[in-house]
C-alpha cells in the first residue's frame, strides 16, 4: 500500500504533489471535526493526551524530517555548516511570535486573546488560532516536496510523504479540539464542523506556496527546512503544551508527547 503511494507521488509534479498531500492533512483535520455529529463534548483527559500527543509530534517532525535535513545539506564544517538551520529555525520561531502579536485570535481555553483588539466573534477568533497553527504545518510539507522537485539528494518522496502523514495524524486531534469547544457553546454540528475543518484549508496554500518557493530558489531549502521547523516548535511550546497543562490531567498529557514523539520518530527513520 505504501510503496503504492509512493510510487504515484513519485510519477506526478512535485508541486501537485505538495498540494494532494497537504489536502489529506487537511483531510484528516476535517474528520476530526466530523467527531461532533456524534458526541457533543469530548473528555477532558482524553483531548489533553491527544493534544499531547500532536505536541509529540510536531517537536519530532521538527526535528527528524525538518532540522536534521538541513543541516545535512548545509555546506561547510562545524559552526559554518549549522548557521542555515539555526538562522532559519530563528526566524521561523519569530515569525509566528510576529503573527501571535498582529493576528487577532483566542486560545483554546477561551480565556485568553492575543493579537490587536478585535470586534470579531469568539468562534472566529478560535478559528484564526488554529489557522495560524496549520501554517507551519503545510509550509513543511510543501517545502520538502519542492526540495524534491529541485533535485536535493537529501529530500525524498519517501520523507516528504512520511511528515505529510505525521502531520496529518496530529491534525486529527486538532479537529477536534476546535469542533467540540464550538458546540458546547450552543453552535449547530454542520457550523462546529464547518468551522473545524476550515481551520487547516491553509494547508494546502502553504504546501503549494512552500514548493513553488523552494522550486524556484533552491538554495533557501536548507533555511526554509529550519523555518517550517521553529514556526512548529514555537506553537509546541507556546500554545500546545500550556493548553494541556490546564487541567490536572499533565501526566496523559506528558504521556500523550511521549507517544506522539516515538510515533513520528519511527515514521520519519522507518520510512523517511
Amino acid at each position: 500500500m505504501l510503496d503504492s503511494v509512493l510510487h504515484f507521488f513519485e510519477q506526478i509534479d512535485p508541486v501537485l504533489a505538495a498540494l494532494l498531500a497537504t489536502m489529506f492533512t487537511w483531510g484528516l483535520t476535517a474528520f476530526g471535526a466530523s467527531f461532533v455529529f456524534f458526541f457533543k463534548s469530548m473528555n477532558r483527559v482524553v483531548l489533553d493526551g491527544m493534544l499531547g500527543f500532536t505536541g509529540g509530534v510536531m517537536v519530532a517532525a521538527s526535528f527528524w524530517s525538518l532540522l536534521a535535513p538541513a543541516i545535512e545539506m548545509s555546506e561547510g564544517d562545524g559552526f559554518i555548516k549549522v548557521i542555515p538551520a539555526a538562522l532559519g529555525f530563528l526566524l521561523g520561531a519569530f515569525f509566528i511570535f510576529g503573527l501571535d502579536k498582529v493576528l487577532p485570535h483566542l486560545h483554546l481555553n477561551f480565556k485568553e486573546t492575543e493579537g490587536i483588539k478585535s470586534p470579531w466573534q469568539r468562534t472566529t477568533l478560535l478559528v484564526l488560532a488554529i489557522t495560524l497553527h496549520n501554517i507551519p504545518e503545510g509550509l513543511a510539507v510543501g517545502v520538502l516536496f519542492g526540495g524534491v522537485a529541485a533535485g536535493i539528494p537529501e529530500a525524498s518522496i519517501a520523507g516528504a510523504v512520511t511528515l505529510a502523514i505525521g502531520i496529518g495524524i496530529q491534525n486529527f486531534p486538532e479537529g477536534i479540539a476546535v469542533s467540540m469547544p464550538l458546540r458546547r457553546m450552543g453552535m449547530s454540528r454542520w457550523k462546529s464542523f464547518m468551522y473545524g475543518q476550515s481551520s487547516a484549508l491553509v494547508e494546502p496554500i502553504a504546501g503549494v506556496l512552500g514548493a513553488v518557493a523552494v522550486t524556484f530558489f533552491t538554495p533557501i531549502l536548507p533555511y526554509a527546512l529550519a523555518f517550517a521547523a521553529g514556526a512548529m516548535i514555537f506553537v509546541v511550546v507556546e500554545e500546545v503544551i500550556p493548553e494541556t497543562q490546564q487541567d490536572k490531567n499533565t501526566d496523559i498529557a506528558t504521556l500523550g508527547f511521549i507517544g506522539g514523539f516515538i510515533v513520528m520518530m519511527m515514521l520519519d527513520v522507518a520510512l523517511g
